[in-house]
């Protein structure tokens, strides 16, 4: 081969090469790399699309009933979506609408709102915080609702005058608030929600979920010729004042009722605990001492009642704290003005029968005060929440001070292994916290509750009517200092029925 055709040769080997190379150059590349985007459901792949806002418009777009009950403009992929976009050679691209039906068969859709956290601190120890989880598509609805729910328990007028700093000092008689706040702590986002969560759009049902625990409370009366607020609340388990706060347009206790009107008497179950505290200026009840003595001008079992009792009258100042509408076991006496002095009552018995032992016939209407005075009564022997308190609260004394006992008696029962400083729902001491139990004689047995460790007799101990048997504290199951006093007759939760200790004073 000649110098001419190894030229010839190697000239057509290079146009080859560049015809091949130029062909190349035209043909398609299929394995080019490309934008896509990864989507995401609760962190598992559920495939790739080209176009993101096409599967974000396509999930919008087909809500119209939800945007139609929740009156909202934008309806929002699950929480737990994500959208990740990245470069990849990967060709198995899945069309928007198939995600979209994977999305709507394994999840729900959400919508713009807010949640809000309720969190309540615990007691004790022994006791976990509480949280409490609601969802609203407007914040002002919440904020709506938790004024009605203040409004439930403080009069409208009062609460006004709260906000707006107009309260005026008290002059004769009344009340003001000196400070109203809730003790759980609230957090308010803004968050995507579920539609298969309760969202709360109306006030007026969050209002009444905030009051009960429940959006349908189904316990109700219905007025019939002759009811009173009284007779209905007794009936219902509640006293007057759970059922005005049940009721709020019922606006007192003397309010007139129409035959036929329903009245809410469910029991209330506040998710939020609403403080108030209070000076509060009133007259309240001193009550008298029945007495017997010995008169031998009378025959034998004879008896007259020879000083009429007389309650006495007091005008007190007081502080004390007022939770969902109910005053709390503590009160601190700032001032104390007698308005009328008691008169004890004095029943005269003739004397004893022969073979009788003692100096006289037990009437047992012989009873001391157990506390100090001045007092106030913060629970009376009535219903209180669907439960019957078989006792009077006593307070406004101080905590350590004295007990003493209401008769002369034996002691049966001494309890004093609890802290001096309990909270509401402490089982220390069955509930009771330190106690007493005495025996007064004839079966009459008295309850002296809620004490401080320095109980100052024992079992089996002779007591006098006046000896101080311990100190007034708030141990056990209590919201403050005060002295929980129940009389029955026969052994307190062995068999002994109650009774109001107001007839034996009163």
């Amino acid at each position: 081969m000649n110098l001419n055709e190894k030229i010839i040769i190697l000239l057509m080997g290079i146009v080859t090469c560049v015809i091949c190379l130029f062909m190349n150059l035209k043909k398609p590349n299929n394995n080019e790399p490309k934008n896509v985007y990864q989507v995401y459901l609760d962190g598992q792949k559920i495939g790739l699309i080209a176009n993101k806002d096409e599967l974000l418009n396509m999930i919008d777009n087909e809500q119209q009933d939800i945007k139609d009950k929740y009156h909202v403009d934008t309806v929002y992929p699950p929480n737990g979506f994500e959208i990740e976009e990245y470069v990849t050679y990967d060709e198995d691209i899945t069309s928007a609408s198939k995600i979209y039906q994977k999305i709507q068969n394994s999840s729900d859709f959400t919508v713009e709102g807010y949640q809000i956290i309720i969190t309540k601190k615990a007691n004790s120890e022994n006791e976990q915080e509480q949280k409490t989880i609601l969802q609203v598509l407007d914040e002002q609805v919440f904020k709506d609702a938790l004024e009605t729910l203040v409004k439930t328990f403080v009069d409208e007028k009062d609460y006004q005058n709260y906000i707006n700093n107009t309260q005026e000092e008290i002059k004769d008689v009344g009340s003001i608030i000196k400070h109203m706040y809730f003790e759980e702590d609230v957090t308010i986002k803004k968050t995507n929600i579920s539609v298969k969560e309760k969202i709360f759009t109306d006030k007026a049902e969050l209002s009444q979920y905030l009051l009960y625990g429940t959006t349908n409370p189904s316990s109700s009366y219905i007025v019939k010729t002759g009811d009173t607020l009284a007779t209905i609340a007794q009936e219902s388990k509640l006293n007057v004042q759970e059922l005005l706060i049940a009721n709020p347009a019922l606006r007192g206790e003397n309010t007139i009722l129409k035959i036929g009107e329903k009245i809410n008497n469910a029991i209330i179950n506040p998710i939020m605990t609403l403080v108030q505290e209070i000076r509060v200026t009133e007259d309240v009840d001193i009550a008298y001492e029945k007495k017997t003595v010995v008169d031998n001008n009378l025959g034998i079992g004879e008896r007259v009642i020879s000083q009429p009792g007389v309650v006495g009258r007091a005008r007190t100042t007081q502080e004390m704290r007022v939770i969902n509408g109910e005053r709390t076991q503590e009160t601190t006496m700032i001032s104390y003005v007698t308005l009328r002095d008691k008169v004890d009552e004095i029943t005269s018995v003739g004397p004893t029968p022969s073979g009788v032992s003692g100096n006289y016939v037990d009437t047992g209407l012989d009873w001391g005060w157990p506390t100090n005075q001045p007092y106030i009564i913060t629970t009376d022997y009535e219903y209180r929440w669907g439960s019957f308190h078989d006792a009077l609260d006593i307070s406004g004394t101080g905590f350590g001070s004295p007990i003493y006992s209401a008769r002369e008696g034996t002691v049966v029962e001494v309890y004093n292994s609890c802290p001096n400083y309990g909270y509401l729902g402490s089982s220390c001491g069955g509930t009771y916290g330190n106690h007493v139990i005495i025996n007064h004689g004839n079966n009459y047995y008295a309850m002296y509750a809620h004490m401080t460790t320095n109980i100052q007799v024992s079992v089996g101990s002779k007591v006098k009517k006046g000896q101080i048997i311990g100190l007034m504290g708030s141990s056990g199951s209590a919201t403050g200092t005060h002295l929980h006093f129940g009389i029955y007759k026969g052994y307190p939760n062995r068999g002994g029925t109650h009774f109001s200790p107001w007839s034996l004073y009163r």
